[in-house]
């Protein structure tokens, strides 16, 4: 476990950053259903045993953040052996959601899901969750980060622009998204659009793989040759 504080509009804020349990599931589950409403697919949402499965397969990748003993915000993974080019969708390479597919010889951790309740995404914990992360790929020696970035900023330009194009601008600063704009200011770049990603009608179903490169991985390596 460990604390955090942040300065929100001149105010300190004490959180709590920690690998989440079974037991969190009730609150898990809440934060899903105020982030991600319909049209949202809502069976998408966290069961109980999709959390049993994270824990059990890789609970290092298990993160939440809680303010005042309330859990407002997670963000979930696995480890996967990344092959550039390759297509894939959300369910594919989660394997629904339970991770059972974690590849601890992997190379890449994947974020599963981010997840944190609107009234509190002033305070930057979207960043702090992904901030975590970054901590736990370090520490693991992985050499990125790489997930599925909605854009459902998309829907709303679909009839004139192809969706390459939208990506293409959002990531040159010329237009923001709400997802990817996000990512982007996390240190995130693109690096590739993938159609049919997940049953999303505000992204028209694509998504972008977003990439973290762990600066230190290179040195890692040179160290255990």
């Amino acid at each position: 476990m460990r604390y955090r504080h942040v300065v929100y509009q001149d105010k300190p804020y004490e959180l709590l950053v920690r690998n989440y349990q079974v037991e969190d599931f009730p609150a898990l589950f809440q934060v899903q259903r105020e982030c991600f409403p319909e049209p949202f697919p809502q069976e998408l949402l966290w069961s109980k045993e999709q959390i049993q499965s994270h824990v059990r397969h890789f609970p290092e990748g298990a993160i939440c953040v809680e303010h005042d003993g309330k859990v407002v915000g997670s963000i979930t993974g696995l480890i996967v052996r990344y092959h550039p080019g390759e297509p894939h969708t959300w369910s594919e390479i989660t394997d629904n959601g339970y991770i059972r597919n974690h590849d601890p010889s992997g190379d890449s951790f994947y974020i599963v899901d981010v997840s944190v309740m609107p009234q509190y995404r002033s305070l930057g914990l979207g960043r702090l969750l992904m901030q975590a992360v970054y901590y736990v790929t370090v520490h693991m020696g992985l050499a990125r980060v790489l997930g599925g970035g909605r854009i459902p900023g998309y829907h709303k330009l679909a009839d004139q622009y192809d969706v390459q194009t939208y990506v293409d601008k959002v990531a040159a600063g010329e237009w923001t998204d709400p997802v990817m704009t996000f990512l982007l200011r996390c240190g995130r770049r693109p690096v590739q659009v993938m159609a049919n990603y997940l049953d999303d009608e505000e992204s028209c179903n694509h998504a972008v793989l977003m990439e973290w490169r762990n600066p230190f991985f290179d040195s890692l390596m040179s160290k255990k040759v």
